[in-house]
């Protein structure tokens, strides 16, 4: 079973941020950025793929919620004008913020369940019953139980998600421990609650990223190139076609429904994945000639 290993480390913005790299260092920069609650391993057959083709890729860990910020952050400190941006879940969030508020960095976008900005102000708004109740660890965290439920047994209950979240995805018990390692950062447990607060609006986020957080309130559209997903067997989002998001993106967008795949399509479907990244490649060599 492959790891990605070894990891290199960089100082980006107040975060020391850990990454996976491979591919040549002046192949087109791809960035790959993992959900919640997975972790690099997620690329562990993307990002070769993508070094096959010549591209650099970048496999970061995220923190959680303001990793966006981060993110930006991190392509700064690589010294990465442009870059192809990728993910789903969290990550997926991340890339879809910088693809929107700083267009010029992202050289195309791929993004798993669409338009992933969260809507806060209209968070506390119900959704369906069946939406609702897939969303029911996001309400669970709300509360100390829920605190004190991660907490008592991380494992378990990431576990359970992955199941739920990819009912058709036959993962065994080692490529969960390969992930679940993670999950014991010391720090783990507070970004989990902190994100699922955060975005319902009912804690306060960093103060310093306030005008970062002014700007998402207005749903900010995207217009760089970009390719969305949808699962067809997504536990947590239920598939949509493309006109539920169209009015997101105002430049060039093709949104694709992936049967047998559900919430961690990078895992579950990694050449469909890697091979929507590398259509978006040939435009950043264009945008930048070796």
């Amino acid at each position: 079973m492959t790891r990605m290993e070894p990891l290199r480390k960089i100082e980006a913005g107040v975060l020391e941020v850990a990454y996976f790299e491979t591919g040549p260092a002046d192949g087109p920069p791809v960035l790959l950025m993992h959900g919640f609650p997975y972790d690099i391993h997620t690329y562990a057959e993307v990002a070769p793929m993508l070094a096959d083709q010549g591209c650099r890729a970048i496999v970061p860990y995220l923190r959680g919620y303001g990793a966006q910020r981060g993110l930006l952050a991190l392509l700064d400190a690589l010294k990465i004008e442009r870059a192809v941006l990728a993910g789903y879940d969290w990550g997926g969030r991340a890339a879809c913020v910088v693809a929107a508020l700083w267009p010029e960095r992202v050289a195309g976008l791929v993004s798993f369940n669409s338009y992933n900005i969260q809507d806060i102000a209209k968070a506390m708004e119900p959704d369906t019953p069946a939406n609702e109740h897939s969303l029911w660890y996001q309400y669970y965290f709300h509360s100390e139980r829920g605190r004190a439920g991660l907490g008592k047994d991380r494992k378990a209950l990431t576990k359970l998600l992955w199941k739920l979240w990819s009912p058709t995805w036959k993962f065994d018990d080692a490529t969960f421990e390969r992930s679940a390692a993670a999950f014991d950062h010391p720090d783990f447990v507070d970004v989990v609650i902190q994100s699922y607060r955060h975005r319902f609006g009912l804690v306060p986020g960093d103060p310093a990223y306030a005008y970062i957080e002014r700007r998402l309130s207005a749903q900010p559209t995207i217009t760089v190139p970009t390719i969305t997903f949808d699962g067809l067997d997504d536990g947590v989002r239920p598939p949509a076609d493309a006109a539920a998001h169209a009015h997101r993106f105002s430049g060039p967008r093709s949104h694709r429904l992936v049967p047998g795949v559900g919430h961690n399509m990078p895992q579950e479907a990694p050449r469909v994945f890697a091979d929507a990244v590398l259509e978006l490649v040939p435009a950043l060599r264009s945008q930048n000639p070796q």
